[in-house]
């Protein structure tokens, strides 16, 4: 199938992985198509994409969205109804004869049972039942969760704070899990596999810390503290026990190594250097500095 690509569709195009696969895709194939949830959504698609108004909730509107497509990049926001959304799609898939799928999974869904990597084993299974042909991502902790996760309390206290001890994760950039979507929607030597992403190095927070004070010019300190009292502090921001849970149990699972595997397979895939842990702060740096809390 290498090179027959008819009509590709990304779905889950607003967000932080389907807009860079949808990026990706529009660099590197002619008939590209975005999927969106919203009008408002859909107005903002970039150049080289026909947006269209589907979700996973609707099987009539992905079954239009799928009207002829080849091939199909599979992402949903990490909800618990995430098995029922993207089983939907895969069943819609299946229906309207998809040649192939990349399922965007997540580090953990080969071993363990429990948070975010558990929703997605059970989507896997399933699509591996359906028949279609396909390829499933499982990419490891992203760079730009640093930002959206660490950068408020570091701009506001100088400081981020998690129970991860000296835990070690190996973070990639959005934009390399986006550049093997791309090349893996073309099935071929892709079809089949399952490609567990590490980014080039594994760091721990108070490596992090270090790295993240050098790029801002001041200091940053990692605060490790009690699960029950992180707990605490995320359902204090609002967030739903369900989420707090989740993000509680995968800091288990790096807690226990499973983040911290470092290997080729990432270079290998997109056939040139990943971005690493130092040029993506270094990109950022204005986000962790007090003057960007005002931007």
């Amino acid at each position: 199938m290498e090179g027959e690509l008819k009509m590709i569709l990304i779905t889950g195009a607003s967000g932080s992985v389907g807009k860079a696969v949808l990026l990706e895709a529009i660099r590197k194939e002619s008939g590209v198509r975005a999927m969106y949830r919203s009008k408002e959504e859909a107005a903002k698609a970039p150049a080289g994409c026909e947006p269209v108004l589907a979700d996973y909730s609707d099987k009539q509107s992905l079954r239009k969205a799928l009207d002829g497509v080849s091939s199909v990049y599979i992402v949903c926001s990490p909800i618990p109804k995430l098995v029922e959304l993207e089983s939907n799609m895969l069943d819609a898939c299946k229906e309207c004869g998809i040649r192939h799928v990349v399922l965007n999974s997540a580090l953990g869904a080969g071993d363990f049972g429990k948070s975010f990597p558990s929703w997605h084993r059970k989507v896997e299974d399933k699509l591996k039942t359906t028949g279609i042909s396909y390829t499933i991502l499982r990419p490891n902790g992203f760079l730009q969760n640093i930002v959206a996760y660490n950068a408020p309390s570091i701009r506001a206290e100088g400081a981020f704070y998690a129970a991860m001890g000296d835990a070690k994760v190996s973070y990639l950039d959005v934009g390399d899990i986006a550049a093997v979507a791309v090349k893996a929607l073309k099935g071929a030597t892709h079809a089949g596999k399952t490609y567990e992403l590490n980014g080039p190095e594994a760091i721990s927070n108070a490596e992090l810390a270090r790295r993240i004070s050098n790029i801002a010019g001041r200091a940053v300190n990692y605060v490790d503290i009690p699960e029950p009292a992180q707990r605490e502090a995320m359902l204090g921001l609002g967030m739903p026990e369900w989420q707090v849970t989740a993000l509680l149990e995968l800091q288990q699972y790096y807690k226990q190594g499973g983040g911290a595997k470092t290997d080729g397979l990432l270079k290998s895939l997109i056939e040139r250097e990943p971005v690493t842990l130092d040029q993506y702060l270094a990109a950022n740096a204005r986000e962790f500095q007090v003057q960007a809390a005002s931007a």
